[in-house]
């Protein structure tokens, strides 16, 4: 029990209260970077896309609607594959299918993308914990040492570490916060972008005969 308590000293060379802020921090970067680049990598030229297929399935050549598809990549020309893939079946069951694979694209969108939102909730009240902690500390100090001998020094220092804690809990949660919101956008703008190619898509597919 007094190790543990020693763990959470404001003056110890093993601080868990700035270790674990200091390590959320370092998660929260690396999933933004890793997040930002997966998005990159999703990202097409939609309406050049569109064109494309639009032309190949007006001219019946499904087979190279499917290997432009295969050939641009990303969460669009995945969704679209399907689609196209059910070309012979029902509305519905193109639909079905798109629906399915729009639902599995999006969720890698968002892999990981809660956990930005989690960092910043829980990092600032870590630090309000380590502020806690460092008040408790300085009232500690201040009750042992007695009005008389009383040292400036230490009741600052652990007043420091109070402060510090709350500050870099803050530090790391402002960014995660934009970070996040961040994510969230782009991700939206792709579910627009899908919906709005699904649509035009499945027109295309199923009135094909009629071009």
């Amino acid at each position: 029990m007094t190790i543990l308590s020693d763990l959470f000293q404001y003056n110890s060379n093993w601080n868990i209260i700035l270790f674990i802020i200091i390590g959320c921090s370092i998660v929260s970067f690396a999933i933004f970077i890793e997040r930002l680049m997966h998005l990159r990598r999703s990202e097409i030229d939609t309406n050049a896309f569109i064109i494309a297929i639009r032309s190949s399935i007006q001219g019946g050549n499904l087979v190279q609607a499917i290997q432009i598809c295969e050939q641009t990549g990303g969460t669009i020309a995945n969704i679209v594959k399907a689609g196209v893939m059910k070309h012979n079946r029902s509305k519905e069951q193109i639909e079905g299918a798109m629906e399915l694979s729009g639902m599995i694209e999006i969720a890698q969108l968002e892999k990981n993308a809660k956990i930005l939102s989690i960092i910043a909730y829980i990092t600032p009240l870590i630090g309000l914990l380590g502020t806690v902690l460092g008040f408790i500390q300085a009232f500690s100090e201040m009750r042992a040492s007695g009005l008389v001998d009383i040292s400036a020094t230490r009741i600052g220092e652990a007043m420091e570490y109070a402060l510090v804690t709350t500050a870099a809990g803050l530090v790391v949660a402002i960014p995660s916060v934009l970070a996040y919101n961040y994510i969230v956008s782009r991700i939206e703008g792709f579910i627009l972008e899908i919906q709005t190619s699904s649509a035009e898509i499945v027109d295309l597919l199923v009135h094909r005969e009629e071009y």
